[in-house]
């Protein structure tokens, strides 16, 4: 009785903290952040402040899941986080994973989805931070080299969409060009989550038979010189870019899927 009982409460913890995301990001799209928008001039500073208005509400949803005793969570390397400018990459196993993220970040930039851009409940914060639309296929990746030059923490997922449990990690190539052509070095970051829950295809009502559990694991930085300069794939000068985004693809490919023999890691 007490596990159905329990069952049920983190059932009803699940749908409160979806309603109270929902309406948490209506209400700063409505309510909060216009005043901001029309009371500080620069642009700059602009995103900034709405960009920490969005880590702050992140990351009381997180404390939201956790009182409610739907999640416990646990973070490892935060002070890797607490620079400037940086390329953040990370695995993508629940729907979870990008709120708990976003919230240690006071100056995080995101490629979102035109549909998430569009979505009544996110078009307020998305527009007010300035996150980079994925729609822009011919500039999207110089708008994201300039957003790390510029300051930001751009975080990316180079899966695309959440993992499908039991398939291998795919990843897209368009994380690797980013960070080839930007000649950027790469912040990772592996998520668990465990049991699984919210991945690709769940519903939220499907809870686990406990509280999940999060680890997000902010390893140290991949330096990209390696892929460029010949040593990891090919050398850019020679019209190998994309040869090394391959490359640095299936790097990253094994690096998140955790086979440290063949991602040297």
């Amino acid at each position: 009785m007490r596990e159905r009982i329990d069952h049920a409460w983190r059932v009803a913890g699940t749908g409160l903290s979806f309603l109270a995301f929902g309406l948490g990001g209506l209400f700063l799209g409505l309510c909060v952040l216009p005043p901001m928008l029309w009371l500080v001039r620069d642009p700059e500073r602009r995103r900034r402040w709405a960009r920490r208005i969005v880590q702050r509400s992140f990351a009381a949803h997180v404390e939201l899941m956790g009182r409610l005793g739907v999640m416990t969570y646990e973070i490892r390397g935060r002070e890797r986080l607490a620079r400037d400018g940086l390329l953040v990459l990370a695995n993508h196993p629940t729907l979870i994973d990008v709120v708990l993220l976003v919230s240690l970040l006071p100056n995080a930039d995101c490629v979102i989805k035109s549909a998430v851009a569009r979505n009544p409940f996110m078009r307020g914060p998305v527009r007010a931070a300035g996150y980079v639309s994925n729609d822009d296929g011919a500039g999207l990746v110089e708008d994201c080299i300039a957003a790390v030059r510029a300051g930001g923490a751009l975080v990316i997922f180079p899966e695309g969409t959440r993992t499908t449990p039991g398939q291998p990690l795919r990843l897209q190539r368009g994380a690797a060009n980013i960070a080839v052509r930007g000649a950027l070095d790469i912040t990772p970051v592996r998520i668990t989550c465990s049991p699984p829950t919210l991945g690709k295809g769940d519903k939220w009502y499907r809870v686990p038979p406990t509280r999940f559990h999060m680890v997000i694991d902010v390893q140290e930085d991949l330096p990209i010189a390696p892929f460029l300069n010949g040593t990891e794939g090919a050398d850019p000068s020679a019209g190998g870019e994309a040869l090394a985004a391959r490359r640095l693809t299936e790097y990253l490919a094994n690096y998140f899927a955790g086979d440290p023999s063949r991602a040297g890691t």
